[in-house]
């Protein structure tokens, strides 16, 4: 998790849908940091409690479709189980030349409208604009956008 003086993410406005800037000292916690981006456009994730526990696997060709892939992985999560997450443990390895391997524990709780605000519905996870960057002071930048 980034120090106290950095945010984690923070959003852009696109026409129709919602873009984000997700940060990290590392891939694993700019990729946690997307997650929770992702969740809190759907509530407030400081009310999600980390009382369910979530672990699966992703593999991709690139660290873009890395990043696809997981906040898809988590879209499915949420639409068949009904759960929020707002905790993600991410572990990230490049296997070979042609392969990246994400493992994800995801803490979170069944969704309750009496406790969770409602806020805007995700749809997809798009490719569009979809980047990940090293930035030259050590720092990942990841950058997504989600149908609405």
């Amino acid at each position: 998790m980034l120090e106290n003086d950095f945010r984690a993410f923070e959003y852009f406005d696109v026409t129709a849908d919602i873009g984000f800037f997700a940060y990290g000292e590392s891939l694993e916690d700019a990729y946690s940091n997307a997650a929770c981006a992702m969740f809190n456009v759907m509530t407030d994730i400081e009310t999600v409690k980390t009382l369910e526990k979530r672990e699966f696997k992703v593999e991709s060709e690139d660290l873009v479709s890395l990043l696809y892939d997981f906040l898809e992985e988590l879209l499915f999560l949420f639409d068949v189980e009904l759960l929020f997450f707002s905790k993600f443990n991410v572990d990230i390895e490049k296997i070979d030349d042609e392969l990246y391997e994400l493992n994800c524990v995801a803490y979170g709780e069944d969704v309750n409208w009496d406790i969770h605000p409602r806020k805007s519905e995700v749809k997809a996870i798009t490719f569009h604009k979809m980047d990940v960057i090293t930035q030259n002071d050590g720092f990942i930048k990841l950058s997504a956008i989600l149908d609405l």
